[in-house]
């Protein structure tokens, strides 16, 4: 009987111990350290790199990079063999991305020009132009990487279905999917440069955010190979509306968030989530929490609980997979990527920031 008296005591309290443990965190507030500022300057485009790098790409044809125990300026970018074309018009680079060789970074508008800069070359390197696209309605928003030699880059349609170009030899060489092979899209359907996160991948799978006047989820389960096409309940209908951003915390569980940016603080409809890999998504927080929002990422190691969403409107945090929110400033932002489970970095009008989120 005293052995099983002390079992109980022991199971109680291994019980108790793993119940704290497992008990969601709930994040109260952010302090915000300003790393960088500039007056004429706009970032959307920013990503983690190894050794506690991040690095960014913004407007007025500029591009760098930082890490934690300092900063090193934005580099001005020479293009080689355009250097005439840096005397007509500065170049707004919206999306960015990297292998273990490569900073990539891709401009917005027609021509849309992406680059490829050697890691170890860069502050006396020149970028490489990889690809180049003149078509008028030319607008790339989005790129990532599935591994070192194969990545993709999205836009808004120039023919009957969205433009995708894929690269699989380390970004040297890129070629532009056929509409044969992909969904067509629909009247008005394009995609938002406004963070840099349209595209979510997990392992092969791809996820792909559209909107507009039809805002839908584009899925490759083969690294781009075939592609699928989802329904969303976002709202939807205008030019200005529809997803913005999506994430995806594993093979199955995934939120997006957008609304309409002419709109900031219209909280309907908004915010929708997926537990079965992008095949059905549900409206969430309706009519509560964030209106328009920019990015939405989940929280590292918070088992698809814990997500923050940022935009020029600020910073709100969820804890229950987005069922409920709390807003934790008013500082806007347009982007944001995550160090760790409490520390990440945000970009956007002006400035650049580390974010500490406190319990």
């Amino acid at each position: 009987m005293r052995h099983l008296i002390v079992c109980v005591i022991l199971f109680g309290l291994i019980s108790c111990k793993k119940e704290k443990v497992n008990k969601p965190r709930k994040f109260s507030k952010v302090e915000i350290d300003t790393l960088w500022e500039d007056r004429e300057l706009s970032v959307r485009a920013l990503d983690l790199g190894e050794n506690d790098e991040f690095y960014f790409a913004g407007n007025n044809t500029k591009f760098g990079k930082s890490y934690i125990d300092g900063f090193d300026p934005f580099r001005e970018v020479v293009i080689r063999g355009y250097d005439s074309l840096l005397t007509e018009s500065l170049l707004e680079f919206r999306s960015v991305s990297k292998t273990s060789d490569h900073y990539f970074f891709f401009s917005v508008l027609s021509p849309g020009y992406l680059f490829r800069l050697k890691i170890d070359e860069f502050f006396d390197g020149l970028p490489e132009r990889v690809y180049q696209e003149t078509h008028p309605k030319a607008f790339y928003d989005s790129m990532d990487f599935w591994n070192d030699q194969e990545g993709i880059a999205i836009g808004d349609p120039t023919d009957d279905c969205m433009s995708v170009i894929i690269t699989r030899d380390g970004g040297s060489t890129w070629a532009k999917m056929s509409c044969d092979d992909l969904p067509k899209a629909k009247d008005g359907e394009a995609a938002f440069a406004a963070s840099d996160t349209n595209i979510s991948i997990v392992g092969d799978h791809t996820w792909v955010a559209t909107g507009g006047k039809t805002s839908r989820v584009l899925y490759s389960p083969n690294k781009g190979k075939t592609w699928e096409v989802y329904k969303t309940p976002i709202i939807q209908g205008k030019e200005t509306t529809g997803m913005y951003s999506i994430d995806f915390y594993d093979e199955k569980n995934g939120f997006a968030i957008g609304g309409d940016y002419t709109k900031p603080n219209d909280t309907l409809n908004n915010k929708i989530r997926t537990n079965d890999g992008g095949k059905t998504w549900t409206v969430v927080a309706n009519g509560k929490g964030p209106g328009y929002r920019s990015c939405v990422q989940y929280v590292p190691n918070s088992n698809g609980k814990e997500l923050v969403a940022i935009g020029f409107k600020g910073i709100d945090y969820s804890n229950d997979a987005g069922d409920t929110w709390k807003h934790l400033s008013d500082e806007g932002f347009y982007t944001i990527r995550f160090l760790n489970d409490s520390t990440a970095y945000a970009a956007g009008n002006r400035r650049i920031s580390k974010l500490t989120f406190r319990e």
